[in-house]
């Protein structure tokens, strides 16, 4: 899959919430990891069994205001508001960094602003914040990492890949000394 990912959130308040929202983007293989208004701190995130604090780099920001991104990685917000796209109907970018809100809270105002993309699962309500985050996830390696379509009948047999291309050779050959 080219590109990368991070995953944040702002004003959690929860250990388990963070650990787990950590792990899950341990396992899906994030660049990096973030928090904003953070009510805790990464050492109490007890839920963290991948122990992802020591591979991931952390970054930590006060208010929205102080949040900063890579150059040209784009902010997805995942927030349920009236004009929030539909995840299934979301083309994810390449470089994408996915902030989640808090338990109980929603994305503040100023983070809705900040966000280029604000995305929504359709559920018939707020689910967990590490559940959020394992969706939005698996979503993105479904989408962008080269698994082809889907079968057009039920089972496991999908739409065949290309072959990887294979360079071969070099075309010049080494020189005698």
């Amino acid at each position: 899959m080219r590109g990368y990912f991070g995953v944040g959130v702002e004003g959690v308040s929860k250990p388990m919430n963070l650990g787990n929202l950590v792990r899950i983007a341990h396992a899906f293989d994030a660049s990096f990891f973030f928090s904003i208004a953070p009510r805790l701190n990464l050492s109490r995130a007890n839920s963290d069994t991948s122990n992802a604090e020591g591979v991931l780099p952390f970054y930590s920001f006060e208010h929205p205001q102080d949040f900063r991104l890579p150059l040209g990685c784009r902010l997805v917000g995942v927030e349920i508001t009236d004009d929030a796209v539909e995840l299934p109907r979301f083309r994810h970018p390449t470089r994408a960094a996915y902030v989640f809100g808090a338990e109980r809270y929603s994305l503040s105002p100023q983070m809705i602003a900040a966000c280029e993309f604000v995305v929504k699962i359709p559920t018939r309500f707020s689910i967990n914040v590490g559940m959020a985050g394992a969706i939005v996830l698996y979503d993105r390696l479904v989408n962008l990492g080269g698994y082809g379509g889907r079968p057009v009948t039920p089972g496991g047999e999908g739409v065949e890949l290309p072959p990887i291309h294979n360079w071969g050779a070099p075309l010049a050959k080494p020189r005698d000394y």
